[in-house]
């Protein structure tokens, strides 16, 4: 991963409610979940919710996936491990 990819991963998830929304996501497991669910969860409106998601979307923290009707929000794990991994690469190595 690159510094800048990270970057903008930090930034969209360096906002209260868009970390909120990952940390619900990220207990939901592999399954994720739906708008409706992530609403009752988050007790936020729809408007500000669609607004959260798309910007998650939009740098690939959380992956969008059709089940049937329902449109399932799913943490994306792997890039989020391979972000944790850039910030941690060079650890304890010395200045």
């Amino acid at each position: 991963m690159k510094q800048q990819q990270a970057a903008k991963i930090l930034h969209a998830l360096g906002h209260d409610s868009r970390l909120e929304l990952f940390r619900t996501l990220v207990k939901a497991g592999a399954d994720g979940l739906n708008i409706g669910q992530l609403r009752a969860h988050l007790n936020m409106p729809a408007s500000t919710l669609a607004h959260h998601i798309a910007a998650l979307v939009k740098t690939n923290v959380i992956i969008q996936h059709q089940q049937g009707r329902e449109t399932m929000n799913v943490a994306n794990f792997a890039l989020v491990e391979a972000m944790a991994g850039f910030l941690f690469n060079d650890c304890c190595k010395g200045i």
